[in-house]
């Protein structure tokens, strides 16, 4: 249990939550009050807590569609060369929004998560699937089974310094 509970979420929480993005992105509100132990949770909070996640899926699936539309742009023809590498781009953009500091170690499971992601946008985008308004659903449906455990670092405060390479 946290030493003192805090009413209200802070630029440590923000930051916490977007690290915590690598390993979920469809959290629950009872696992956000698993790891959010300093905070008295009232709707408000929560709502704060899922919303924080909704404009970070977003972010997201936008730069993913983005990379997408630019691989089909650029004529490629099958989705099994899109991998997302530390060396490439769309992480570089990902890692810089959501480890802004690059202060923490992106787990490569993450890495999986997006070049499915990317894949999944490329072959819907190739098939003419974006002519449907509810295109991405089905994409949204397969990445929400991908989350992983989050570490039990992430319980300990705020923005453990233990996330935090020296």
């Amino acid at each position: 249990m946290a030493d003192y509970i805090q009413e209200t979420l802070t630029p440590g929480h923000l930051k916490k939550a977007k690290l915590m993005f690598f390993f979920s992105r469809y959290p629950t509100s009872s696992l956000l009050k698993a790891y959010f132990l300093d905070i008295q949770f009232t709707r408000c909070i929560t709502s704060q807590l899922i919303k924080w996640f909704s404009n970070f899926r977003e972010f997201y699936y936008i730069q993913m569609e983005k990379f997408a539309r630019q691989a089909v742009s650029e004529g490629v023809m099958d989705s099994s060369g899109l991998i997302v590498t530390r060396d490439s781009e769309l992480y570089r953009i990902l890692n810089m929004h959501y480890n802004k500091g690059n202060d923490f170690e992106v787990p490569g499971g993450f890495l999986d998560v997006a070049t499915l992601t990317l894949q999944e946008f490329f072959n819907a985008l190739r098939a003419g699937k974006d002519s449907d308004p509810s295109w991405k659903k089905p994409i949204y449906k397969i990445i929400s089974k991908l989350d992983s455990e989050i570490p039990n670092l992430f319980k300990s405060s705020s923005c453990p310094k233990e996330l935090i390479q020296n």
